[in-house]
This record gives structure tokens, sequence and C-alpha cells, in this order.
């Protein structure tokens, strides 16, 4: 495929903005690669990720899950529904535009417009503009979660996309999967440049000279990203120098990129919660919450992280990871046999009883490992589980139906938050409203519904988090599910490049601030 040497790159240097003598020079394998150099063509990790490269959102998560200003230098609510961001001034893209309000305002009309991340912004009614550098972003009514929204707002520059193609086409067109002049033509405000692109085979990067944040340690002056899909091949890579960072990690390979010489394994908790749920209306005994306690209580999630994940998951005792409004710390995992069958015991169903479980095979890291695991667990409480492992594809249609008495599914929560976890898994099923859409345990607390939909208009953080915590508790108490863990993220990386600071849970490494410790 011809490498496509982007225009602005070649402008830039046909203007003498060349880009400063490399300080370091660096090649990053991912499993996939970016689809388009369009940020709005597509809601996904490697589109998220090359955001974060070449574009900056208005707000940016930590690794600890709180917020930091970025093209937003502050922000305040001024009432339920208009929340204020007061942008930072002298940005420049990588036209050498400024950016403005104009283009915060005409980036928020493009994202509305967009199939992937229209439902986002669908609580929003306008983004406001107030002068050159203030802008308001107003919700149908009192909205609680404008800063995890802000997160997905990458400002484009509007003057760089205006106007009409050689052959008459919008330059701003948006278009899934096909060949936009926004798909192959670039100019944001991150720390990067993109200078070529060749689908499939490698991007490759230069730094931007005029990057707004002075205060940025990163020292990456051009770096490549490369997609090998292959595990395998990808450590390889790493072990042989290559490349300098690999992302995933798999499982498999931590040690042998763990003991390598030169190499870091650097993990983190992510935030995929791992669960199965109990179907009340397929099996009588499961409507008893003595026997949804005893299973809970069975099933030694501790044990399947330690021998089944090799460490590389968090066993949860509820749905949101810390971090979340709605963690509750007291909320751990519970394993202990002996009062699970002491509560088969006072349920009536001392031997036991039947039930069926489902899970894929292909979609989860270890997933039919960890079902199996859990079924055999459960046999030591007299509980006989007729197991049934698919592929993904066929496993979806059976879960849609809710298929077995216990089925896996696991959950990333796209607001960072734990009601996104309760509105979909459970709150009681309607399927006029969405709600509990992937509900397969029937569960149903007409108090935790009131509850969810109260921290949905709660703009207190404070008192949100804490309606959230009584959600989490009510969950917890009547085991209205299995939680099993939170999937890990593993990033494997020459010992010369300093990756914790800019890894996250989101799995968007802030490559602009990369140090590189020695050439």
């Amino acid at each position: 495929m011809k490498t496509i040497k982007t225009k602005l790159a070649v402008a830039l240097m046909a203007a003498g903005l060349s880009f400063s003598a490399a300080a370091a020079d660096i090649k990053v394998a991912y499993d996939a690669d970016p689809v388009s150099l369009d940020p709005h063509e597509q809601l996904s990790g490697g589109t998220l990720q090359m955001s974060h490269m070449v574009f900056d959102p208005l707000v940016r998560y930590t690794q600890e899950l709180d917020f930091e200003p970025r093209l937003a230098a502050s922000w305040d609510r001024i009432d339920d529904k208009t929340f204020r961001f007061k942008l930072r001034k002298g940005v420049k893209f990588h036209s050498g535009n400024t950016m403005t309000a104009d283009d915060v305002v005409w980036t928020f009309k493009r994202l509305k417009d967009s199939p992937d991340f229209k439902a986002i912004f669908e609580p929003y009614t306008e983004l406001k503009k107030v002068d050159d550098y203030t802008v308001d972003l107003i919700s149908k009514g009192p909205y609680p979660l404008v800063l995890q929204t802000a997160t997905y707002i990458f400002p484009m520059d509007s003057k760089f996309y205006s106007g009409k193609t050689a052959d008459g086409k919008d330059k701003a067109e948006l278009v899934k999967h096909g060949n936009s002049y926004a798909s192959t033509h670039v100019s944001g405000t991150g720390p990067f440049i993109v200078t070529s692109r060749e689908q499939g085979v490698k991007v490759e990067f230069e730094r931007f000279s005029d990057y707004w944040d002075k205060g940025s340690k990163g020292n990456v002056d051009k770096l490549t990203l490369v997609p090998i899909k292959e595990d395998a091949t990808r450590v390889a890579a790493l072990l042989s120098g290559g490349v300098d960072m690999i992302a995933p990690v798999a499982p498999n390979d931590h040690k042998r990129v763990k003991q390598a010489k030169g190499i870091d394994l650097v993990t983190l908790p992510g935030t995929r919660i791992i669960t199965f749920q109990m179907n009340q209306n397929s099996n009588e005994a499961l409507k008893d919450v003595r026997v949804r306690q005893a299973i809970v209580h069975a099933i030694n999630n501790e044990g399947i992280v330690k021998k089944i994940m090799k460490g590389f998951a968090t066993a949860a005792g509820q749905q949101g990871p810390s971090g979340y409004a709605g963690y509750d710390e007291a909320l751990i995992p519970r394993y202990d046999l002996k009062k699970a069958r002491q509560l088969m015991k006072e349920a009536g169903y001392g031997k036991g009883f039947t039930l069926t479980m489902m899970a894929p095979n292909n979609r989860y890291v270890n997933d039919a490992k960890v079902a199996q695991a859990a079924a055999a667990m459960l046999s030591k409480i007299g509980i006989k589980v007729d197991l049934k492992t698919l592929p993904k594809a066929q496993y979806w249609p059976e879960f849609d139906v809710c298929a077995a008495d216990m089925m896996m599914i696991g959950w990333h929560s796209d607001t960072e938050d734990s009601a996104n976890f309760s509105e979909f898994l459970t709150m009681t099923r309607n399927e006029e409203t969405g709600k509990g859409q992937y509900n397969c345990g029937h569960y149903s607390n007409p108090e935790v519904d009131k509850l969810v939909e109260a921290s949905n208009v709660e703009t207190d953080p404070a008192k949100r988090a804490k309606i959230l915590q009584q959600v989490e508790g009510t969950l917890y108490n009547e085991a209205a599910f299995v939680p099993l863990h939170w999937q890990n993220l593993a990033w494997g990386a020459s010992s010369k490049l300093d990756i914790k600071p800019i890894v996250n849970a989101m799995n968007f490494p802030y490559f602009g601030d990369l140090v590189v410790k020695e050439k």
C-alpha cells in the first residue's frame, strides 16, 4: 500500500518549520492500528489512543481516575444544566491556526452527528460560545457526568477542515470506513504530528515543536506505531529490540517479559468487570437470596485470579472498581465454603440442585477456564453444573435470550462510572427504556432502580457517590450477580522508557509525556 505523506507535514517542512533534532526515536507495537485519522469516525480504543497523540481533550483522566485540565484550563457549574469551560489561550493547531471557542463549538456539532459518538452527547442541547475562550455545555436536564463527557471532546481545527476538496467534497465530511478528507488529513493541537501513514503497516509521528504544554517532560521526537496482531510475535519483537514498547502483553507471556534483561512489564488494574448473572426466571432456586449468596461465597474469585489469571486481574466484590463513584472498600470478595454450605442448607437445598451455565470461550481473558473453575467450585456445595462454552459469535445470540441459569458477561463503563453498570446489568429489564438490557439475572429491585435514576440527575459529586454506594451495597447484600474480577492491563517496554507515569486504566498512554532515559 502506498505511504501517505501528510500534506500538512510537507507544508510545514517546506515553510521551514521542520522538526527539531530527535531527542528520542521509538517504535511502539499494538495489536491493531487506528482505522482512520478522523477522531470521530469510530469510537474505539485505537481511535482514542491516536486522539491523545494528535489532539488534546478539554479534560483528561489521571491514573487515579480524577480529572485534570488540558485544553480547558478551568471549569465551573453555572447551574444544574450549564457547565462553563474556560479555554487555554495561545494553543496552536498543527496548521498554525490558533484554537478558539469557535473550534470547540464546531467540534461539538460534529460529534453530535457522528454515528459512533452521538449517544454520548445525547444528554446535551448545545455547546454555546460565550466569548473567544469560554464555552457553556448545556444539558437537557440536570446531568452529573459532564467532565466524563468532556474527555471525549478533542477540539478540531475548524479552519483546516473547512471548504471543498479538489473533487468538490466537503473537507469536514464524516464517512464511516470511507476515504474522506478527514480520514487522511489531520490538524490537531496534540504533541505529535502525523508525518506518514500506511494503513495496516505503520503510522509515523514527529513532535510538534509549537506544542502548548511546555511543562511536559516528554522527550520523544519521533514515534512509529506498528500493528502486530499475534501476541507471541509482538513479544518477540520487543525482546529482540525490534520495537521499544508493546501492548497488550498476554498473561502467558508475562513471565517471559519479566525475566528478560532490560525489559519492564507494567500492569494496572483495569475497569472491565467480569461477572456471572444468575437467572431467576429460569431456575426457581435462584430466586432465593440465600442460594445466590451461597453461590457467591462458593466461588473463590481470588483463587481464580491467582491460578487462572496468573495475577493478571483484580478480584471484585462489587461492580465498579476503585476510583469510580460508588466504590465502597468494605465490599470485598467473600469466599467462604463453610458459610456457602450453611446457606444452602438454610434455603432447603442441602443436597444441592442442577443448573445450566454458559460462557464465551474467546471473548474475555481465559473466559472458558474461568467458567470451568466456577463450575468445579459450585460442585463443592452440591450444585451440579451443565456447562457450555461457545465462540463469541455464537454466544451473544444465546445471551440475548438468557439461555442458561448462569451466564458470563463482562462490562466496561463508557463513562468510567458505576451507574453505567447498573443501568445495563442490574436495573429491572425494560424494553421501552432499554434499562436492564443485559440483565439476564432478571434481578429486580424498585429501590435500586430509583436510586440509579436519582444518581443520574444528582450533580453534587459527594451526594451522588453516596447514592451509588447504597446501590452497590444493596446489590452486594442481595447477591444480585456473581462478581469475579476486573481484567488488568499490561504493557511491555524497554527499561530506557519510563512508561509507568503515562499508562492508565483506560489504555490511552499519554505518549506526549513519555520520557526516554537514554538514547
